[in-house]
């Protein structure tokens, strides 16, 4: 799924390293490149194979006597495959070999996207994975078993997901020895449509960017759901069910299904992503992988990903990679190759911070820690909404300093007059009420269809990383209405009031 944030959505990480033993490539010598479609699993409701078309690309120097390892790429939503080698520069330089394919749907391949679902994507995923698996210059850690790391954001961090799960079902291990997504996603509903309430922008975005991929119920589910703010899930007979149509897309099923992937992952969030946002990542560490995975896995938290203008309530653009330069001393591409060197090659590990979160904070410095989860709770007494459109609302949490990083949930008794009623929540930080800003661009609905008087709640906020200095404070931001769910406000006036009310906090000690 595109954002203008990243190149990794159209176009693989570029990144630098050494060389791999024993594979000599002068510095004229120049990779081959093949292009080729191969034959995958009908669509829906069809008999005819459908085609999946990659281009490979080997270094120079590689053959059966001097095998590499391979790294496969795919694009973001709407894109296609990378077909030049410059693109992967360095890291056929470096001596591995890639692969990049159009994904079902796009390109050239053939079929209608089902947005990473197991039995689509996931096969067609399978199927590449057999075809390198009989390169003879490809490194192999067993029959059918190629020595496979992956790149790719959002979409293309999405087949990484879904290919190694599918090769977890059919195999009883992932098969790829490392990943590296970026802004890609646990649980599409949730991203799409939180507590149910749809992100209407860029589910709007999204459907016009695939709808010659998409088949014909996704396409009218995804258009119901933006323009009733509603989340289609065939409540009304003859009416699309997205519920069903997303529910093997992701992680969060699989994780349902008892299984965890064992190999390490380097994770690659957007903190004001405000599609796949950065909670989506952490529930992936914390769900999608084993202990003794993450243990030998890195999660950086950038500001970027997937970011539309803000205007309600209102948040300053801000861009920027402090983890990545940290860690590895230059970009997240930089931080890929040290991280596949390790994992794929066995070399000495050049990196730090293993089993750590480091997440980049509005300020763009770069906060490591080893916990994300709430260890704090601040009173704030009663938080309330407008009762229409009006501006968003800052009730006081805690003075700063103050250093955050995880994620917050707002607790307290709540009161909602009418129905179906909507309210959108994040943290701000300023001098005062009047110019407290949001935190990393994102908020989190709250919806309750029926009306609700002294009943418990507890609202996940989004997740931030933030330093709050001396001489502002935190506020958490009420708002009956946001840029990011258009249309989606409460459908009938009145505030919606949440009484001995609670901010839960992720302090950094």
């Amino acid at each position: 799924m595109n954002t203008p944030r990243l190149a990794v959505l159209a176009a693989a990480a570029v990144v630098s390293g050494l060389l791999v033993p024993g594979l000599s490539v002068s510095a004229a010598a120049a990779p081959t490149t093949t292009n080729a479609c191969l034959q995958s699993v009908p669509d829906k409701g069809s008999t005819t194979p459908q085609q999946i078309c990659y281009t490979v690309f080997k270094p120079a120097g590689a053959d059966a006597a001097h095998r590499v390892p391979m790294i496969f790429h795919s694009h973001g939503w709407g894109g296609s495959r990378t077909t030049t080698a410059a693109s992967f520069d360095t890291f056929l330089k470096a001596g591995y070999g890639v692969l990049s394919f159009d994904q079902r749907g796009f390109g050239e391949s053939g079929g209608k996207a089902r947005v990473e679902n197991i039995e689509y994507e996931g096969k067609d995923v399978a199927k590449l994975v057999e075809l390198v698996s009989k390169l003879s210059w490809v490194q192999q850690d067993g029959k059918g078993d190629p020595r496979l790391g992956a790149i790719g954001g959002s979409y293309g961090g999405g087949y990484q997901f879904v290919g190694a799960f599918r090769e977890l079902m059919d195999r009883k291990k992932p098969v790829f020895d490392a990943l590296a997504p970026e802004i890609t996603w646990w649980d599409l509903k949730q991203s799409l449509a939180p507590q149910e309430v749809s992100r209407t922008e860029w589910v709007s975005l999204l459907t016009a960017a695939g709808a010659q991929a998409l088949p014909d119920e996704a396409i009218q589910g995804t258009a119901l759901g933006a323009a009733t703010g509603l989340w289609p899930k065939g409540q009304v007979p003859g009416t699309p069910d997205l519920d069903a149509f997303f529910l093997k897309n992701g992680p969060a099923w699989h994780v349902s299904q008892g299984r965890r992937l064992d190999i390490p992952v380097l994770f690659g969030q957007g903190i004001t992503d405000t599609l796949f946002p950065l909670h989506q990542g952490l529930q992936n560490w914390a769900k999608a992988l084993t202990p003794a995975a993450r243990a030998r896995s890195i999660f950086v938290g950038y500001n970027g990903g997937h970011v539309l203008p803000n205007a309600f309530p209102y948040t300053p653009a801000v861009a920027g990679d402090p983890c990545s330069k940290k860690l590895a001393g230059g970009s997240f591409r930089d931080l890929t190759l040290q991280f596949f060197d390790h994992a794929l090659k066995g070399k000495k590990p050049s990196l730090k911070g293993y089993g750590e979160f480091h997440l980049a904070t509005a300020g763009n410095t770069c906060t490591t820690t080893r916990s994300v989860t709430a260890n704090a709770s601040y009173p704030v007494g009663t938080v309330a909404t407008s009762a229409a459109a009006g501006a968003p609302l800052a009730f006081k949490v805690a003075d700063g300093p103050l250093r955050i990083a995880g994620t917050p949930y707002l607790d307290g008794t709540l009161f909602a007059a009418g129905v179906n009623n909507r309210a959108f929540y994040g943290l701000a930080v300023g001098t005062s009420p009047a110019d407290a800003q949001l935190v990393q661009g994102n908020v989190l609905p709250l919806a309750e269809l029926l009306p609700v008087a002294g009943e418990k709640r507890s609202i996940e906020l989004p997740s931030v990383a933030v330093d709050v200095p001396k001489g502002q404070s935190l506020f958490v931001l009420a708002s009956a209405v946001s840029d990011m769910f258009a249309a989606a406000g409460s459908r009938t006036p009145g505030a919606v009031v949440l009484q001995d009310a609670a901010v839960r906090l992720p302090v950094v000690r």
